[in-house]
């Protein structure tokens, strides 16, 4: 099946010069849908992992049915303050700016091999962050897996895990 004929293209969104892929779509398509997690479950696996961390907020739409074709845990990796309990967080800065990410402690197991998972690598920042992260509470993340790459924008470069990613584009 050709995933991207089921990813909309919306030209100057959010701002004019940007070429916006828009997931909505192939979601809304059951087949497409299937498709791609079956595909990206492959992915997943390939790097045998302990579990799956997802990515707020759309990461989160790939990662629960990820994590429950493969019979894994999963865990949500959210921006500051969406967590509660005890929680260890990771700033980092951006493009245009700076962020804070957080996962819930205790609940990604020292030594977990652990796959990221999120819809979309565009430059890399803060799939760059959840790795640290994730090696900040003892995990081990061995790799990156996305529906879309966006190359152009060389997010690969900032990771020093394997990326996986279904869809390319310029």
């Amino acid at each position: 099946m050709d995933l991207d004929a089921h990813i909309r293209k919306i030209p100057d969104f959010p701002k004019p010069g940007i070429l916006f892929y828009d997931i909505s779509t192939l979601l809304g398509h059951v087949e497409a849908r299937r498709e791609t997690l079956a595909r990206m479950a492959k992915s997943v696996e390939s790097f045998q992992p302990d579990m799956i961390a997802a990515i707020e907020s759309r990461g989160f739409l790939f990662g629960l049915p990820l994590a429950e074709a493969l019979a894994l845990p999963a865990v949500m990796i959210r921006k500051q303050g969406k967590l509660p309990g005890d929680v260890v967080t990771h700033a980092y800065d951006l493009e245009y700016g700076s962020d804070t990410i957080e996962v819930s402690r205790g609940l990604v197991p020292d030594g977990s091999r652990v796959v990221i998972v999120d819809d979309l690598l565009a430059t890399g920042g803060t799939a760059a962050a959840t790795a640290e992260l994730l090696r900040k509470v003892g995990a081990d993340p061995v790799g990156f897996v996305a529906l879309i790459e966006l190359e152009g924008l060389s997010g690969r470069k900032r990771l020093d895990i394997p990326v996986n990613a279904l869809l390319a584009y310029p």
